[in-house]
């Protein structure tokens, strides 16, 4: 469980990969291979002179499980690879920042490229592989629902939601590239499967209603496609909203624990598709745009597209081979016989308008707890990153562009601490003048004492009974620098005896200066959360915090 929600944090697993200096079974020369993984980061590179210049390329997190053909290009070609894995909001800025450090782009869907690339930088696209948004639910759920013998609409999905006969895990829309095509498929479903949807189509208030309904069944949110899954295999959750070929990998995992595999069901309304484009960011570098080439060859070349396919993608260069064919079981739902109604995605002005909609009117609300650090440590450097953080939330018009602005439903209480509690400061609904008045007592604030982080947790959750933990996506998140008194045994025996661990209520944990990684962990590991690396861009972390609820 410790390693299973282990944070982007600063940490290294170096494995040694391949042959080293050796041909392989066709003759090839082929190279050793030193694979570094610190947090979000995967740098492969060549134990060899002859290594070339380094490709950096911003990715899905779901592109994470096909490392081991990133590992085999380089080592067959010796050379080196650096692939960071990002949120599609995160990978969209990037983009619109001019491509920042990278030399190649591969996000979940070809819309990330449309927002995002501005400056028309991105050249020689090509889809690596496709798959469909899907609803995996409990088998014995669905068949209880009808659901395993017969076609499924949006409709019947909404109804067994309202009759409190499914609930599910889905990640944000304004955060993950799977949450935004499920979201863009119901809009489609709900509208009657326009052939295009409009910015003013969106104003719909039987559309918006319907689509707030359904969202009402989500109990986790994540701002991960692959960690929501993680999520889904260490917990009991109905069902969840993700590709797949997560679906297909969770499944897999199941089976070999024994444990109820889930059954695919494609709305009949219509799936988005992930289309996982890969495209070269030019910065005018002749080398590098040669390499990426290679690289885009390699990976759409027929043995590999193969290998692709064993890992529950479908590819549209080849055929889902004979070999291949098992790993889509038909009898999980997952029938690549038949043919898929796919949504076509919105022009960006309508995909803009969808996703504001989606953050301060039609997602379940958040109840939002903050435990901000505001202990001697704080001083200085610790002080100003929590504020700007925290200006990046509470000032609206900052919040629109990180597309975290407040819904009129959110519930956001703070929490500012010690070694005690300081202040708590409420604030309900999305109204930007009250907004900006917590941020001025949290920035009048300054920084002194010792630290306790356990203390405003237990705050937090005992002042979470005062709420309907069914109205919201709730969950507490704790920023600190610092490493408190230690009390985790203290504060585990709490958590599960007060009815803390029944509602499921995250702690997620933004670690920046000397904060206590070990900790932190302890209480993502035990909370079912994350810890988010905040030393080098504190404001991003939280951004991404922020994203899972």
């Amino acid at each position: 469980m410790m390693e299973l929600f282990k944070s982007g944090c600063l940490y290294a697993v170096l494995l040694s990969l391949i042959l080293s200096g050796c041909t392989n079974d066709n003759g090839e020369r082929t190279f050793t291979v030193t694979a570094v993984r610190d947090g979000n980061t995967t740098t492969l590179s060549i134990n060899n002179s002859t290594q070339k210049s380094l490709l950096r390329i911003v990715s899905g997190s779901e592109n994470r499980d096909l490392e081991f053909l990133l590992e085999d290009f380089c080592g067959k070609n010796g050379t080196a690879l650096s692939i960071s894995y990002m949120g599609s909001l995160d990978i969209m800025q990037i983009l619109r920042q001019g491509g920042g450090e990278y030399d190649a782009v591969w996000p979940a869907n070809s819309m990330w490229l449309s927002l995002g690339d501005t400056s028309f930088k991105v050249k020689h696209t090509a889809s690596v592989y496709q798959t469909p948004v899907v609803f995996g639910i409990k088998k014995s759920i669905a068949g209880r629902l009808g659901f395993t013998a017969r076609e499924v609409s949006v409709s019947d999905i909404l109804a067994a939601i309202e009759a409190k006969d499914l609930s599910f895990c889905m990640t944000s829309a304004t955060q993950s590239n799977s949450g935004a095509c499920a979201y863009i498929s119901f809009l489609y479903a709900f509208l009657g499967n326009p052939e295009m949807i409009h910015a003013d189509d969106l104003d719909d208030p039987a559309l918006q209603r319907s689509v707030s309904e359904l969202l009402k069944g989500i109990n986790r949110s994540s701002g991960s496609s692959d960690w929501l899954k993680d999520l889904f295999l260490a917990s009991d959750y109905d069902a969840m909203v993700n590709y797949e070929t997560l679906i297909i990998s969770a499944n897999r995992r199941l089976r070999e624990d024994g444990r109820e595999v889930l059954y695919a069901v494609y709305p009949k309304e219509g799936v988005a598709m992930a289309d996982s484009p890969l495209g070269y960011i030019d910065n005018g570098d002749s080398e590098k745009e040669r390499l990426f080439k290679k690289l885009q060859d390699y990976l759409l070349s027929t043995p590999v597209q193969v290998n692709i396919q064993k890992t529950g993608r479908r590819t549209g260069f080849i055929p889902i081979s004979r070999e291949n064919e098992s790993v889509f079981n038909a009898g999980e739902g997952i029938d690549i016989n038949k043919t898929l109604s796919i949504v076509k995605m919105p022009g960006a002005a309508a995909i803009e308008r969808a996703l504001e909609l989606y953050q301060e009117k039609l997602k379940k609300p958040s109840l939002t707890f903050y435990c901000l650090d505001f202990s001697g440590s704080m001083a200085d450097a610790g002080e100003a990153q929590l504020k700007e953080a925290m200006w990046n939330l509470l000032d609206q018009e900052t919040a629109k562009r990180n597309l975290l602005s407040a819904g009129e439903r959110d519930e956001h209480v703070f929490i500012l601490f010690n070694s005690g509690i300081r202040q708590i400061i409420r604030v309900s609904g999305n109204d930007p003048q009250k907004l900006l008045d917590a941020y001025r007592e949290i920035d009048s604030t300054q920084p002194g004492g010792g630290t306790d982080i356990y203390t405003p947790i237990i705050r937090s959750f005992r002042l979470m009974q005062n709420y309907n933990a069914g109205s919201y996506i709730s969950a507490i998140i704790v920023m600190t620098d610092g490493e408190s008194e230690d009390y985790f045994e203290e504060f585990s025996r709490f958590y599960k005896t007060s009815g803390m661990e029944e509602r499921d209520i995250p702690v997620f944990s933004i670690m920046f200066g000397a904060a206590n990684q070990d900790q932190l962990d302890g209480l993502a590991s035990l909370t079912r959360a994350r810890v988010f690396d905040g030393k080098t861009d504190l404001v991003t972390a939280f951004r991404n915090a922020k994203g899972y609820n």
